[in-house]
């Protein structure tokens, strides 16, 4: 296939599952494992992290205004009963560094998972299991936060802990295991949504921004990590750059609907597709892989 039709097609994917707790990792290692991309290729491992900037971007220019709402009533909140313990600006750097930490102390376990498909299909499965069960339990109670302001840091602390899970076992999907973990606490759907998309912002940049310097200074990487150093061409920067406007433009729109849908439905049918995707790569991905 053509490489700038490859490029739309995995800017859409990135675009589309990055931020719908249904793991974007996992589509995209599905994705490129049907179109015989290789995996060891240092172009396409730098290119697969670069699409996700493009994602994080839009991200950035949805909650542009949260952002600067908050940084305007720090530490104090808009309704002033916020403290620099509390205010949701610290609790997002809270819940990161909860995530950061014990990522990086299990950076040899992450990367002896990062690619098997086997395990991203029974992650899918549980996730989507625990998803749904979450939810109905959620709609079931009820919620004593409804807007991150009234977040406390024993919340945040915990969410952050959680996601944890999705690079330990690529395919849980760092949206599923936050948004599960904030309804685990308590936390609304939109509310748990939103700290969901706040606290993924410095956790993506920190990830993608690592994963980019083991690609271009592969001499800091070691046995299975260690890539052949990148060669850039015209060519190659034309469909790098297809991917991250195309992921930009999908994630924007992705993010938006998302906003709105859970407002009015909840997180089951994400999890029906999740366990039937799940069973469906249990049962082919010996042939993807």
């Amino acid at each position: 296939m053509n490489d700038y039709l490859v490029s739309v097609l995995l800017g859409i994917v990135e675009g589309l599952t990055e931020f719908l707790p249904v793991s974007s990792t996992a589509h995209l290692r599905i994705t490129e494992a049907l179109l015989h991309i290789s995996l060891g290729d240092p172009y396409w491992k730098m290119y697969t992290i670069v699409i996700q900037l493009g994602a994080i971007l839009a991200l950035l220019l949805v909650f542009a205004g949260r952002i600067i709402e908050f940084l305007r009533t720090f530490p104090e909140g808009e309704e002033r009963d916020r403290t620099a313990w509390n205010h949701p600006l610290t609790l997002t750097l809270v819940a990161f560094v909860c995530t950061a930490i014990p990522a990086f102390l299990l950076t040899k376990v992450i990367g002896k998972h990062l690619e098997s498909l086997k395990v991203m299909a029974w992650s899918l499965l549980v996730g989507g299991v625990v998803m749904w069960a979450v939810d109905e339990w959620s709609t079931r109670s009820e919620p004593v936060t409804r807007h991150v302001e009234q977040m406390s840091l024993l919340q945040a602390i915990w969410i952050g802990l959680c996601q944890v899970l999705s690079a330990v076992f690529p395919g849980t999907s760092r949206s599923m295991s936050t948004i599960a973990a904030g309804q685990i606490v308590r936390m609304d759907r939109p509310s748990a949504l939103e700290f969901s998309f706040l606290v993924s912002i410095p956790t993506m940049i920190a990830a993608t921004g690592y994963d980019l310097l083991k690609t271009l200074h592969p001499k800091h990487a070691e046995g299975a990590d260690a890539i052949a150093p990148l060669v850039m061409t015209g060519h190659g920067w034309i469909v790098l750059g297809i991917g991250f406007v195309v992921s930009f433009f999908v994630a924007l729109g992705v993010v938006e609907w998302f906003l709105q849908w859970v407002r009015k439905h909840g997180f089951v049918p994400f999890a029906i597709y999740r366990i039937l995707l799940g069973i469906l790569l249990l049962f082919f991905g010996a042939r993807l892989a």
